[in-house]
Formats: C-alpha cells, structure tokens, sequence
C-alpha cells in the first residue's frame, strides 16, 4: 500500500472520520472517502466532494455558527457512508435502498429523541410534582440520568458482535487521524502504535452536549412538561454550536483546562473504540487516502478536516 504523506499544515487543520459497515469514511476539508471491505474480500473506495455552505458564507465560517454547520454536514455525510457501506459490505440479496436506510435512519433519530430527551424530561418531571420539588437539582439529576442512560446503551450494544465490529473500526479511524496528525509516514505499523482515544471523537461530542445540555437547562424558567421538551428541542442546535467550539479548544490544548474537562468524553471512547485488526487499520488508511487523492486532484490542501 502506498504511504499517505504527512500534511504540511497539520496545526491549523483538524481531521476525522465515521465507521461503517465494515469500513471507515474519512472526510477531507473539501473532500470525503468511504473504503469497505466488500465480502470477496476486495477493497471498495468511493470519493465525492463536499458542497458547503460554508464555502459560500462567510457566517457559516464563524465560530459557533461553523459548529452547526458540521454537525448537519456530518449527519448528511454519514448517511451517505452507511449507504455505501451497506451495498458494498453485504451480500447483494442483503443490500439495502436509499429509501430504506433513509426510513431506518428516521426511525433510529426518533428513537434517540425518544429515549435521551424525551424520555428523562418526563420521567423528571413526573418525579417534581410527585415529590414536590423544583430547582437546580432536579435539572442536575436529570442531566446525570441521561448521561448514565446513554453509557448504558453503548455499553450494551458494544457487547453485540456486530456492533463491537464497528467499534474496531472506529478505533481504526481514530488511530490512523492520529498517525497522520503525527507527521509520520501514514501505514499499517505506524498507525497501530497509536490510541483509540481522540479528544475530537463524535462520542466526546456527544458527551459535551449532554453536559452543556443541562448546565443550560438549569438556566431556564420552565416548569411544565411542554415548554421543557419544547426547550430542549429548540436549543440543541446553539448548545451543539458551543460543543464544538468546546471540542475544538480542547483538541488543539490538550493541556490546558478545557481540555481536562474533555477528559470524561476520552473514557467513554473506551467503549465505543475497540484496538482494530491490521486489515481493519489499512481500510481507515484507504479511506484517508481516497479522500486526500481527491482533494489533490482537485487543487485542494493534502488535509483531513
């Protein structure tokens, strides 16, 4: 396998990617490449560029504001990679439509909201007017609830085989952006010599929202259960906006404060990243260097963004 080159502006650029059905997606600052592992064995790698609006405001570019932009370019993207992944990872009389990951995605998003907003926002507020109370605890409890139910949930579905797969390859991901970030020549050997754990993971992101989430719900004036769930509903987009700057801070000073209070998100990784095989690593390489051929033909930086 050919070796991807070190970027020459790894300080001032940050890199990433998803695992997928047997594969990684690895997304440039213009560009992003899904590799899997089709069943013969083979190597399927399919680039495409990123249209960004962004690239067309300069507000999207802002602090804050960027934030809600990748986040709704990640959750694009990533649909688009679990696509790929699951006509080019599975059999053929298996294969999904567009259509149909497009319903189980929907499915799955209402099931989140379901169990991790809507479900502790009533069960909490079911616990004040039984018991009588209001105030800052009761929004504390729940925020500690709905952090202790989301472990749970990826613990448990980290100990299915088909899930834990795809942690390996998350921790492929993760090692290969951190071989890159690193300088070094970008293959197999050097990549496994590094951590699972990435300040800049998803699942950090994840962390930080909900943590944010109830320092700001603890702000708010609402007792009924409506203008609560209305609430939480409403303000997801600002507190993912500061998640990501929060995130962003912390990957770029990891020994400063911030970052230390990035620290819980790290060990939650160990979890949802598992140390991936040699063939598990190479695909997350294919990935970044589908990507990084792209962005090179096109005229852009060698970088993973």
């Amino acid at each position: 396998m050919d070796e991807a080159p070190a970027s020459p502006a790894q300080a001032t650029h940050l890199y990433g990617g998803q695992a997928v059905i047997e594969g990684v997606m690895m997304r440039g600052q213009d560009h992003w490449a899904v590799a899997v592992r089709e069943p013969n064995g083979t190597v399927y790698v399919e680039s495409h560029d990123i249209d960004s609006i962004a690239a067309r405001h300069a507000l999207w570019r802002r602090p804050f504001f960027r934030g809600m932009v990748v986040l709704g370019q990640s959750l694009k993207i990533g649909v688009r990679a679990l696509l790929v992944a699951s006509n080019h990872a599975t059999e053929e009389e298996e294969q999904l439509s567009s259509r149909q990951v497009g319903v189980s995605l929907t499915i799955a998003m209402v099931a989140f909201v379901a169990v991790f907003v809507l479900g502790p926002t009533s069960l909490f507020v079911w616990l004040e007017n039984k018991l009588d109370i209001r105030g800052v605890i009761v929004n504390i409890a729940e925020g500690v609830f709905r952090v202790a139910l989301f472990v749970g949930y990826l613990w448990l579905i980290g100990r299915t085989k088909d899930i834990h797969r795809v942690f390996e390859y998350h921790g492929a991901e993760h090692k290969v952006v951190f071989n890159f970030e690193s300088g070094k020549a970008v293959n197999v050997e050097n990549a496994q010599s590094f951590t699972t754990l990435h300040p800049r993971c998803g699942t950090s992101f994840l962390l930080v929202v909900m943590a944010i989430s109830t320092l700001i719900y603890m702000l708010l004036p609402f007792d009924s259960f409506v203008a609560k769930f209305a609430a939480r509903i409403v303000l997801l987009p600002v507190i993912a906006g500061l998640s990501y700057e929060l995130i962003r801070f912390a990957a770029k000073r990891r020994s400063s404060l911030m970052a230390a209070l990035t620290t819980p998100g790290l060990w939650l990784q160990k979890i949802t990243t598992q140390p991936p095989s040699d063939e598990q690593t190479a695909i997350a390489i294919h990935a970044l260097e589908g990507a990084m051929k792209l962005e090179k033909q096109q005229g852009g930086e060698l970088v993973i963004a």
